[in-house]
């Protein structure tokens, strides 16, 4: 069976994801709307992007519907929503953080999700995971570290609300992944970001009413950002994400998008003209370097446990 454009490059176009996702910061740092609003909207607009190719394929006919909602049962479903909730909690905690502590603390903080996925993969899914992945890991947080030029003035000044929401939006980040990419093995790509972007929306919507945000009323330029953040980091990154899973392990989404403060450095370069510090160039090679030893050794395991798997079922 010939293999699908994403699980042929899969791990490439989780690179590229990140590599959207990294410019979130530039688009919050121009968005005046508040992060309710800036979450309701790049969800409600994002949403028909995935709702429209499902319900062709609900309409079509009864193999394509199967196809669609192929292994979403009531366990399947009630997790998904579980996971948009998640999401929920990340881009809400996240959007506060950054407003309520210096952005060194909230980076560095955010940053820690991929422990977050590592520890649900070893203590709840009971999976092993190498020493080696494991220092690559570390590397490349050390490496974020560098790059944010946090040390401990810059925590002692941190609004300690601040801290605590950074520290949750990873920890929610983390939780978010790896019920993704448990989901993703029997949930068709497409209808799986439908319904975890839908859970997302719903709790946006709710906080919305909850928090009486308007939706409207807000400049015009707010908007095109909106839109703009919506293409390129709701379905250029989240989304590539979640249809990514199922193909490739959480732990290497999430090692990943921890480096997203390096792609940072290039973006903010090229689109604010800010030339990084000497630290900061370190930091970002020592980042990428950390990525590509877990990226080496986590394939070496992979290869090994095939193997083995392989060698166990000739027996």
């Amino acid at each position: 069976m010939d293999k699908s454009f994403i699980e042929k490059y899969v791990k490439i176009i989780v690179v590229l994801a990140v590599a959207a996702g990294s410019t979130s910061g530039i688009f919050g740092s121009v968005i005046e709307a508040p992060s309710m609003a800036i979450g309701f909207w790049r969800l409600t607009l994002g949403l028909p992007f995935f709702a429209v190719p499902v319900l062709i394929k609900t309409l079509r006919g009864q193999e394509s519907r199967a196809e669609a909602f192929s292994g979403l049962g009531k366990k399947e479903i009630f997790w998904t929503f579980v996971a948009g909730a998640f999401l929920f909690g990340h881009f809400f905690t996240w959007f506060n953080a950054v407003k309520n502590t210096n952005i060194a603390s909230a980076v560095v903080l955010a940053a820690l999700h991929p422990l977050v996925v590592l520890a649900v993969t070893v203590f709840v899914f009971k999976r092993h995971v190498g020493k080696r992945p494991i220092v690559g890991i570390i590397l490349a947080l050390l490496g974020g570290i560098m790059i944010t030029g946090i040390d401990y003035r810059e925590l002692t000044e941190g609004n300690f609300k601040g801290d605590v929401l950074a520290f949750l939006a990873a920890v929610f980040m983390g939780l978010y992944f790896a019920i993704g990419a448990e989901v993703r093995k029997k949930v068709a790509g497409q209808t799986y970001v439908l319904l975890v972007f839908f859970a997302c929306w719903l709790c946006f919507s709710i906080g919305m009413l909850a928090t009486g945000t308007a939706a409207l009323g807000y400049s015009r330029m707010d908007y095109i950002y909106i839109i703009a953040l919506t293409i390129v980091c709701q379905i250029g990154a989240h989304a590539v994400f979640n249809l990514c899973f199922g193909h490739v392990d959480s732990l290497y989404v999430s090692a990943w998008e921890s480096g997203e403060s390096a792609f940072a450095i290039g973006l903010g370069i090229v689109f604010l003209g800010q030339m990084p510090k000497s630290w900061q160039v370190i930091g970002g090679i020592i980042v990428i370097i950390g990525l590509l030893y877990y990226n080496y050794y986590a394939a070496v395991e992979d290869k090994n446990l095939r193997r083995k798997e392989r060698e166990s079922s000739e027996l």
